[in-house]
């Protein structure tokens, strides 16, 4: 069970290497971004999470001994 707002991914190029798209949801309740973080003027995901987003991550619960 994902503890994350997650993105339902509508036409994001980055959909498919994120994991608030890719994660599978709570299915008894789960966050969700209003609107897609996505900017197609920036060509940028200001919430993108992808693989070294994800290692930064756990070597934060590293350091801080989170289980």
């Amino acid at each position: 069970m994902p503890d994350i707002t997650m993105c339902e991914g509508k036409d994001c190029p980055l959909k498919e290497t994120c994991k608030r798209y890719k994660e599978t949801p709570n299915e008894y309740r789960q966050s969700y971004f209003i609107n897609p973080p996505y900017s197609f003027l920036k060509k940028t995901c200001d919430m993108y999470w992808g693989v070294s987003q994800e290692n930064i991550f756990k070597q934060l619960k590293e350091i801080t001994n989170e289980k």
